[in-house]
């Protein structure tokens, strides 16, 4: 009888859970969708506006900047939700499964300690920017930044719930007795760790982050926890800066591109246009070893630098061509490694923000810029080719028939529309019709009327799915950006800007000896800090001491960016790797071993390109 009764009451339970999960997954998962419309709708009627009927409206980058900020924290609780923010869970599949369950219960209860630590915070912060409003809707920008209290809320409710319910009571309480005892540990070692100067950042920023992955917390709650951590046990900083930083690093209008070219990628495949794109391109390269390999890294030159955003960029390529190459038979793993590569190759390709921001903060010209990019981003793409060549040496094509010239034409007339698409993104940019953040909309809008009448392929019952993944992976990928953000802004408050520059000034073997410090120091500033606040931080400091050893900026600028790109792309730490994972619904785990060759090439072409400086002037 007793057991009997226990079985209702598991079941009452869980079907308790199940509703709370439901109901939970109505409220975040619809307005999530809600945005994205919106925001797109916004977007291209500010584009139509100021481009078609020349009366600018001048208030849709001003609502679009504060729906944003909603639409990044409600696709971050979907992603908590679905279990979709990236982790590495690679340490914890060695141990055996009552240790994997631990760490489960562990990663849960630090998500949930570091969203209850934001609740304060975020409260003050939004109180603050009451006094602030928008110039054209004089709205308090209080309600956009309430956006950060209500999601960390929500994550808060989540990660209860998954900590309770995806755990023994003993395992729970260990995981909370584990991070009481850290926290502890560290007020106690305070006296020390402020003894240590910049020391500490080991402790925390290295130390205390690998931890925390390794365990399997998500890649931004690791980095919030130990920005969080450092701020409160070695500083007198409020944590309220945690939050404006978060703010700050999510609310750029121009990563607005991210979740819009996430839903381009998403709606290219489902309109057949990466259907015919990837058939054509196939006809010609199919045939060959690694030949979607090849399409794939000249699709992301093509259409890199487009959105400012590496993500978007992926974003747009990803979901045309994974499918196809997965059917023949390539690995996820590759797939991400390469995609990943890919994206740190196209750094410098123009227009890209990277190359206009590093341009602003130093001064150099931003025309030579663009032309110095073009030949070195082409360097690293044939480096990566050879590379995908080997990879695919093994692979068995011998079903697989070269295509005669008349069915490539044909399949040349049906791609047309397709193949149009990335000069028309592209045409748009460059000829002044819409922004980075808005070029995406013009994508979108071309791709539903390509789809409705010339393909005749719109899946409707498929629309809003679509709209909530991208919500789900845009949050995720924002999330990290906003906590690496912060991170970065700690990181730069400690002193270890200035120190750096101490050192590489003082570094021997002249201006090879220079640029070979630059790579090396902008590899792991790309990982830690990505490749816009990094140049913001150290651009004015470096490129002073670049000049006066008679280094050509534009060529210090092409070699910075280049060793960005591959920190900014390099596991554990790198931002771009986790979002090509994302982007790839791929496992860190599958990606990590295969990624390192193609990295191993960029740095081979890197340096080649620092020793050849006609690489990066020579066209100039």
């Amino acid at each position: 009888m007793s057991m009997a009764a226990a079985e209702v009451g598991k079941s009452a339970a869980t079907s308790g859970g199940g509703r709370f999960d439901l109901w939970l997954g109505r409220l975040t998962e619809w307005p999530a969708a809600a945005l994205v419309v919106v925001e797109i709708c916004v977007l291209f009627a500010g584009v139509v506006s100021r481009y078609v009927i020349n009366r600018p409206l001048i208030w849709s980058d001003e609502l679009a900047s504060i729906l944003f900020l909603w639409l990044a924290m409600l696709g971050a609780v979907v992603a908590l939700r679905r279990d979709e923010h990236m982790r590495l869970t690679a340490v914890a599949m060695l141990l055996p499964p009552i240790w994997q369950a631990r760490l489960r219960a562990l990663a849960a209860a630090v998500v949930a300690v570091f969203v209850l630590e934001i609740v304060a915070p975020a409260r003050a912060y939004v109180e603050a920017q009451w006094f602030i409003t928008t110039p054209a809707l004089e709205i308090h920008d209080s309600f956009r930044v309430a956006a950060i209290i209500v999601g960390a809320l929500l994550m808060l409710l989540i990660a209860v719930r998954r900590l309770v319910a995806g755990s023994s009571l003993l395992q729970m309480l260990g995981a909370l007795a584990v991070v009481g005892a850290v926290a502890v540990g560290f007020w106690l070692a305070k006296p020390w760790l402020m003894s240590l100067g910049i020391g500490n950042l080991v402790v925390f920023f290295v130390v205390l982050v690998a931890i925390c992955v390794a365990v399997g917390v998500p890649i931004a709650f690791s980095f919030g926890v130990a920005t969080m951590s450092y701020l409160a046990v070695v500083t007198r900083m409020p944590l309220t800066i945690v939050v404006s930083r978060m703010d700050e690093g999510m609310s750029g209008l121009v990563l607005l591109a991210v979740p819009l070219f996430v839903f381009l990628g998403l709606l290219i495949e489902m309109t057949g246009l990466a259907r015919v794109l990837v058939a054509f391109m196939a006809s010609i390269v199919g045939h060959v070893k690694g030949g979607l390999a090849y399409v794939l890294l000249g699709a992301m030159y093509l259409v890199s630098g487009i959105s400012g955003s590496k993500a978007a960029d992926m974003a747009a390529v990803a979901p045309a061509l994974f499918p196809e190459m997965k059917q023949r038979g390539a690995a996820p793993g590759e797939l991400v490694a390469l995609l990943s590569a890919s994206g740190a190759m196209a750094e410098t390709i123009p227009p890209s923000l990277v190359l206009i921001t590093i341009g602003s903060v130093t001064g150099v010209s931003i025309a030579a810029l663009f032309t110095g990019g073009l030949l070195p981003a082409a360097v690293g793409a044939l480096a990566l080719a050879i590379v995908a060549r080997l990879r695919c040496r093994h692979d068995d094509v011998s079903g697989i028939e070269r295509a005669s010239w008349s069915e490539i034409g044909k399949r040349f007339v049906i791609a047309v529309p397709a193949l149009i698409l990335p000069f028309v993104i592209r045409a748009a940019v460059v000829d002044g019709i819409a922004t980075a953040t808005e070029v995406s909309t013009v994508g979108i809008v071309y791709t539903i009327l390509v789809g409705l009448f010339v393909y005749r392929q719109f899946d409707w019952s498929r629309v809003v799915p679509i709209l909530i993944e991208t919500a789900s992976l845009s949050g995720a990928i924002l999330l990290i950006i906003g906590t690496a953000t912060a991170m970065a802004w700690a990181l730069t408050q400690s002193g270890f800007s200035h120190s750096l520059v101490a050192t590489m000034s003082a570094v021997s073997g002249g201006p090879l000896g220079f640029l070979a410090i630059s790579i090396l120091v902008f590899t792991v500033l790309g990982s830690v800090l990505e490749g816009i606040p990094a140049i913001v931080l150290f651009g004015p400091l470096l490129f002073p001491v670049a000049r006066a050893l008679g280094i050509n900026e534009v060529h210090y600028a092409i070699v910075v960016v280049l060793a960005m790109g591959m920190g900014l792309f390099a596991p554990p730490f790198g931002v771009g790797f986790y979002a090509a994972c994302a982007i790839g619904r791929v496992s860190p785990d599958a990606a990590m071993s295969r990624v390192w060759p193609y990295l191993a090439v960029l740095l081979a072409a890197t340096v080649l390109i620092a020793a050849v400086p006609w690489l990066s002037i020579g066209f100039l």
